[in-house]
């Protein structure tokens, strides 16, 4: 029951949000390079392939990054269906993948795409100012790690706060367990160390907002860690919010999070 309540609320909200007029046509560019393959192996040539969703006609628009789920394993980058035909691009780049890499290289990936399209969305009518970066589970981590370590982005001449958001869903805020398997380590026993985002927890300019569902239908522990981390933010100087989607689990929590994701940017639109 509290799940269709607050799915219909969510629909209700979703109704309310100003639509891009009918007209606006949206088109679709598929395995777009993002490094430079020259110098990259075969697997990375591979991988490192973003999806560019565009509206066509449109100027200065909004940019989300979305990076897919799979537990730095798995996973394939996709647009979702929620995040179409709302005035903004979405960005939906794949990364490589444990066990053929190890830590850090798909974040270090994930802060290559973004720092692609902060330098190519124009070219494309988007405003680079309007860069969203977001992701589901493994792409929570990934957005959580590029908003609050930030050497990944500097590597690549980016200013992490200079990002219009960071919106993690159901991201891991402690050493991710993949990483833990990497290390031959029980996945279960919590870490904190320079790989976890609770562990590079700094001020922020940029907002960001954390989301997960169900705590009682959650993957182990990942609401409690994402509460740790709000108080963790929040006692550096932040005004973090954490919103528990009661009723949605760790899967089906994905498509509450793109309607207020998206609330999210159309309002910030309108500020502007």
């Amino acid at each position: 029951m509290r799940r269709f309540v607050f799915a219909m609320l969510l629909c209700l909200c979703a109704v309310c949000i100003a639509r891009v007029e009918a007209a606006t046509k949206y088109r679709t560019l598929s395995n777009v390079a993002y490094i430079e393959t020259t110098q990259a192996d075969d697997y990375r040539s591979q991988r490192c392939k973003l999806d560019l969703y565009l509206p066509e006609g449109e100027k200065r628009f909004a940019t989300v990054v979305f990076f897919h789920g799979g537990g730095l394993e798995g996973g394939e980058k996709f647009i979702p269906e929620l995040l179409k035909e709302q005035g903004f691009a979405v960005v939906a780049p794949n990364y490589r993948l444990s066990p053929k890499v190890q830590h850090p290289a798909y974040i270090d990936d994930a802060a290559a795409a973004v720092a692609w399209t902060m330098r190519h969305i124009a070219e494309y009518g988007g405003d680079p100012e309007k860069v969203w970066v977001c992701g589901h589970s493994a792409g929570g981590y990934l957005t959580l790690m590029l908003a609050l370590d930030k050497s990944y982005l500097q590597a690549y001449g980016v200013d992490a706060d200079s990002l219009a958001g960071y919106v993690p869903f159901s991201g891991q805020t402690n050493t991710h367990y993949t990483i833990r398997k990497e290390r031959h380590l029980d996945t279960k026993i919590p870490i904190i160390d320079k790989y976890a985002p609770i562990f590079n927890a700094r001020k922020l300019t940029a907002p960001m907002l954390l989301l997960t569902g169900d705590r009682d239908k959650e993957m182990l522990a990942r609401y409690t860690e994402n509460l740790h981390l709000q108080e963790i933010l929040n006692a550096k100087g932040n005004k973090v919010e954490l919103f528990e989607l009661k009723g949605f689990d760790h899967g089906t929590m994905l498509e509450p999070s793109c309607l207020i994701l998206r609330q999210m940017i159309h309002r910030a639109e309108k500020r502007k």
